[in-house]
């Protein structure tokens, strides 16, 4: 005898599923016999067993007396690890059943800050103190003189940022002073995370989750688990901590005999690996040290390379640590401390002293972990040099290609690290690493890094101004093959710079034909070393500032990539200069145009 389910669904049911997907259910059920209705029954169990994680769809919410109060998360990243952390702390919300947002710093709406009650800053610090691009007008609020008083408020601040440079986390730093000078009530005190950042991070997020937890007004929301009749979709196989091993297609050096700087451009191929990638992103490259380096620390520690040492449970002789798993180029203050203590060196503790940044500054840039132990002797173990040495982390290459040009693959631009100093020759870990990839043999361990912050327009009519120096041009080579392949009708302008035309006009012949075929419009060049009066890109933004202001006036997205330190701030002033000239505003005005631009997403930077 046939079932009879009932012709409509219940309240309940459409509350679950929907109108829609109710009316679809009853049209499936309808007419099937009990055998039918239990094989169903069972199917759809067995559905629920595989199911890797349910489905919490919610039912109508219960009104409650006042709203919850939402957790604030507000992030401000360059390579995308603030952002990572602030989702995972949102999601830890969230899963708990409280409220939550989260913002870029550049989105988030300032006039709102007198009203927060719970609010959480996860801020990454670039170079020697300088805020991510995407939270500049964040911070410039917050420490001037517009913030607010916020009694009423707590908060908590997670900065990230690399040892290796004097004013480690400043910027977290300064916010959390800050946020207490305006009267809030710190959540949880701030901690600072170095670039192996998950063992600070991964604990002090669970301790702003409880906190939070303890803090907020649960959702009083019905909740019912569906198991979905699709299967999920795969996290992606290709990550971070599980890289993509990827074969070296081709290795070249595009810098002529006789230059200074060892360029090189490589291919590696992404075929069957399901990673993608659009212009602007990076490829992670997981480095192995240079054995050199390696066989010099043993040799100068008088350490035997075989010895096993375990290190967070793992057990690994100690040359295999050195090569593979720790940090040995770049000098950070941790272990510049622990080293002072071993060695008894007055020079070094002098120069790790407060109020010492421009020595202390000068040490991390002329000097390898290697130069420190040769000139300030100490006696170190196997195991605790080990424990002191940071994490071996992959190293950011702006990719230098579209994959609607060259398809499975990614190509890179890579200027090698390796040079004489003290007596010694010295390696950069990554670049050595893939310079001394042989094609068709060697493979290398990547991943994508996706950079949503530095993005073409998405309307191809618009224009585009791009200023990259030395290898800074990769991305503006992966930029105008996409302009070209996608057809773009908006003009594509390229300022590059380097030392020589003869040996170093990196790219010289693909330039040349863009020029010739028209999807590259305009090329400023500008060679330091060519003439007795050095010649660099902010001097060519200068020379050409009335059409430069013209196409920035009409809408043009300008782009900037490489150097931190001198190249980025030396063309923002010439920026700076344009505007003020051709535009006729002050100084002032003309910073605050340009920061309308950032505000707009029109003025990027990838700067490092």
């Amino acid at each position: 005898m046939s079932a009879s389910p009932a012709t409509h669904a219940s309240p309940f049911i459409n509350a679950l599923l929907g109108e829609d997907k109710s009316a679809l259910l009853l049209k499936l059920v309808e007419g099937l016999d009990t055998s039918a209705l239990n094989w169903l029954s069972g199917y759809t169990a067995g559905l629920a067993v595989r199911a890797p994680q349910a489905t919490v769809v919610p039912v109508t919410p219960v009104p409650v007396a006042s709203p919850a109060v939402p957790f604030t998360i507000i992030y401000g990243t360059q390579t995308g690890n603030s952002r990572l952390l602030a989702e995972r702390l949102k999601h830890q919300v969230e899963s708990a059943g409280l409220a939550a947002r989260l913002f870029r710093a550049s989105d988030y709406p300032v006039r709102e800050l007198a009203k927060e009650k719970l609010l959480c800053v996860v801020i990454s610090t670039q170079g020697d103190g300088d805020p991510p691009d995407d939270a500049r007008g964040f911070c410039e609020f917050i420490l001037g003189k517009r913030a607010p008083r916020v009694e009423g408020l707590r908060y908590a601040v997670l900065g990230l940022g690399d040892s290796s440079y004097p004013r480690f986390c400043e910027v977290g730093r300064l916010l959390d002073v800050r946020f207490a000078e305006l009267g809030a009530s710190r959540l949880l005190e701030r901690a600072d995370c170095d670039v192996d950042f998950e063992p600070v991070a991964k604990g002090w997020l669970d301790q702003a989750f409880t906190l939070a937890r303890e803090a907020l007004t649960p959702l009083a929301t019905v909740t019912a688990t569906v198991v979905p009749l699709r299967e999920p979709h795969a996290a992606p196989a290709v990550t971070k901590e599980a890289p993509y091993t990827a074969e070296v297609l081709l290795n070249q050096r595009i810098t002529a005999r006789g230059a200074l700087k060892d360029v090189r451009h490589l291919e590696l191929s992404l075929a069957g690996s399901g990673q993608e990638y659009a212009p602007g992103d990076a490829l992670g490259v997981w480095p192995h040290n240079p054995p050199e380096l390696v066989a010099s620390f043993l040799s100068e520690l008088r350490l035997d390379g075989e010895a096993a040492v375990t290190r967070e449970g793992r057990t690994l002789p100690l040359a295999r640590w050195l090569s593979d798993e720790l940090e040995i180029t770049k000098l950070n203050r941790p272990f510049l401390e622990q080293h002072a203590r071993l060695s008894g060196s007055a020079a070094l503790r002098e120069v790790l002293e407060p109020g010492r940044a421009e020595s202390f500054r000068a040490l991390l840039a002329g000097h390898q972990v290697i130069d420190v132990l040769r000139a300030h002797k100490a006696t170190w173990d196997a195991t605790e040099l080990v424990q002191a040495l940071r994490r071996l982390t992959p190293r950011l290459y702006s990719i230098a290609s579209s994959s609607k040009r060259v398809g499975e693959e990614a190509h890179l631009t890579v200027a090698v690290v390796d040079y004489t100093a003290f007596d010694l020759r010295h390696f950069g870990a990554a670049s050595y690493h893939l310079a001394t990839r042989t094609a068709g043999t060697d493979t290398v361990r990547v991943f994508i890094e996706p950079n949503e912050r530095f993005r073409l327009p998405e309307d191809g009519d618009k224009d585009v101004l791009m200023i990259g120096p030395g290898t800074g041009v990769a991305p503006f080579r992966a930029f105008v093959q996409e302009r070209a392949e996608t057809g773009a009708k908006g003009r594509n302008w390229l300022f590059f710079g380097e030392q020589h035309f003869r040996t170093q006009f990196l790219y010289q012949t693909e330039w040349q034909e863009a020029l010739k075929k028209q999807t590259l419009h305009r090329l400023s060049l500008a060679f330091s070393r060519d003439r007795a009066q050095k010649v660099y890109v902010q001097h060519r933004l200068r020379e050409s500032g009335r059409d430069v202001y013209e196409w920035l006036e009409g809408g043009a997205h300008l782009y900037v990539c490489g150097d931190a330190q001198r190249m980025a701030p030396d063309v923002h002033e010439a920026l700076v200069d344009i505007v003020s000239t051709h535009g006729g505003k002050s100084r002032e005005d003309a910073h605050a145009w340009l920061e309308s631009l950032r505000e707009q997403r029109r003025y990027l930077r990838d700067v490092y």
